[in-house]
């Protein structure tokens, strides 16, 4: 096979393999059998596609070879067991009577999983593991680093879900507008969850994995189209505002470069525009959540000329209403740098210290590291030494080791 023709498989299957995913679970109405028939398609294109050429839309050919080759497998499993029967019929006299599906609604076809994925009839946990695996295709390990807890529990979760979407019949479908409020939140929280990863991926080689940041963008645009809200606003506002620093946040290595090191001259100021003009929209509305709040305060870093010149009082303002109407570990940690960098370490170490007088976070590298600076800043030396090397000991992500391990050598200078 050409490397060219691989290669751009290999990268039409990181760009588009999930949008695929999703129209063939539309189509095919059943998580596993979709998941089989993306394989089957892109095994299709690996063999065909040197032969063939590549076709003129890869996206609708490997939808369509995805449909035909599952349907064709769950014939053959209709001649061993009989209850594969109906579905084979039903999907056989739908395959040439909706020619159009492939093209004309594969870009909003995940958006309506998510809705399906965030369905009331999920328990929230489960609707955030579903989302992340199948929509956006984040590995168990990944999203269980994301939830806290371990792969296997992330696993027996997303099964459950599965098996409830298909029993219940929950359908594939974006809801009727009057439907919309109640699963909001869910999606909402998915899409924020998917971009977190993306901005700062939590684990790997790569502090950035953009293809997630851009796939929240991208489906954070098509739900401000679909639902106009201010708290929708607020999350596309915050996405865009934090995605804007992206060239300056990682140096030519992929060595993590931290806020008041980098170059403002390379933050997107076109998002950071966009993103406040949404932050005004939605705080117009009277409305505000705690999306607009976190994206007021990344506006308020984005806008200052200068680290120096960063408007902390109005920041902390931000975190202590923030705190108000979202209480919760993180919050508390982001609001004790803040306070922090506005009245000094001590007043930020105590902060920290209590989270860990109540065993919040233990297990948060950040919050170690937060304390190390904090400490190496009050001059307490071997207890920022082992602070860090706490942090580093639960950092699974390699731009961060290596940029905690750098300030822990530093402190052996520093006497």
């Amino acid at each position: 096979m050409p490397a060219s023709i691989e290669a751009l498989i290999n990268s039409i299957y990181r760009s588009e393999s999930r949008r695929v995913l999703a129209t063939l679970i539309r189509l095919l109405k059943d998580f596993d059998i979709a998941e089989e028939a993306l394989q089957d398609a892109f095994t299709a294109a690996l063999h065909q596609w040197p032969i063939e050429g590549v076709p003129q839309n890869p996206r609708a050919w490997l939808v369509s070879t995805g449909r035909f080759k599952a349907i064709d497998q769950i014939r053959k499993r209709a001649r061993m067991n009989t209850s594969w029967e109906d579905i084979a019929e039903k999907l056989g006299e739908e395959l040439f009577s909706d020619d159009d599906h492939v093209d004309t609604h594969i870009e909003d076809d995940q958006l309506r999983l998510i809705f399906t994925c965030c369905h009331p009839g999920l328990a929230p946990e489960a609707q955030m593991a579903l989302t992340l695996r199948e929509v956006c295709g984040l590995t168990t390990e990944a999203i269980a680093s994301a939830f806290l807890t371990t792969p296997s529990t992330l696993a027996q979760r997303i099964v459950r879900a599965k098996n409830k979407i298909r029993d219940a019949k929950i359908p594939y479908e974006i809801p009727a507008r009057n439907e919309l409020p109640e699963r909001l939140d869910a999606v909402l929280h998915v899409i924020y969850l998917v971009f977190n990863e993306g901005y700062s991926a939590s684990s790997g080689a790569e502090l950035i994995r953009q293809e997630l940041a851009q796939e929240a963008i991208r489906l954070g645009r098509l739900l401000a189209h679909l639902l106009p809200e201010a708290e929708v606003f607020g999350l596309l506002a915050l996405m865009l505002i934090q995605d804007s620093r992206r060239h300056a946040r990682v140096d030519n290595n992929g060595d993590l470069i931290r806020l008041e090191d980098q170059d403002r001259s390379l933050w997107n100021q076109q998002q950071i525009a966009e993103g406040s003009q949404l932050i005004q929209r939605a705080l117009g509305s009277g409305q505000a959540d705690i999306y607009c709040l976190q994206a007021a305060i990344a506006a308020l870093h984005a806008e200052a000329p200068s680290f120096a010149e960063t408007d902390w009082e109005e920041i902390c303002g931000f975190y202590d209403l923030l705190l108000t109407r979202n209480p919760s570990p993180i919050i508390e940690l982001n609001r004790a740098v803040a306070i922090a960098h506005r009245d000094g370490p001590t007043q930020g170490l105590a902060l920290l210290d209590d989270l860990v007088t109540h065993n919040l976070l233990k297990d948060y590298h950040l919050l170690h590291a937060a304390r190390a600076e904090f400490l190496s800043q009050l001059n307490q030396l071997d207890a920022a030494k082992t602070a860090y090397e706490k942090a580093i000991a639960l950092t699974t992500q390699e731009p961060e080791i290596r940029f905690l391990r750098g300030k822990l050598q530093s402190l052996a200078g520093v006497r």
